[in-house]
C-alpha cells in the first residue's frame, strides 16, 4: 500500500510543480483551433457524403 501512496505524491508534486500548464489565452486559443478545424472536416465530410449520394442515386437510376 506504500508503494501506491508514494506514486500518488509523486504524481501529485509532478502535476503541481514540474509540469507547465498553458495560460488561459494559450488555452482559448487552442480551442478555437480544433473547434474550427473540426467544423471545416465535419463541413468537407458531409459534402462527401452529399456528392456520393447524388452518384449512387444516378447510378441506381439508370439500372432501374
Amino acid at each position: 500500500m506504500s508503494k501506491f501512496v508514494n506514486y500518488v505524491r509523486e504524481s501529485y508534486y509532478e502535476l503541481t510543480e514540474k509540469v507547465s500548464w498553458p495560460k488561459w489565452d494559450n488555452l482559448q486559443q487552442s480551442t478555437m483551433i480544433v473547434l474550427g478545424a473540426t467544423i471545416l472536416i465535419t463541413a468537407v465530410v458531409a459534402l462527401m457524403d452529399f456528392v456520393a449520394n447524388g452518384a449512387m442515386k444516378f447510378i441506381y437510376s439508370l439500372f432501374a
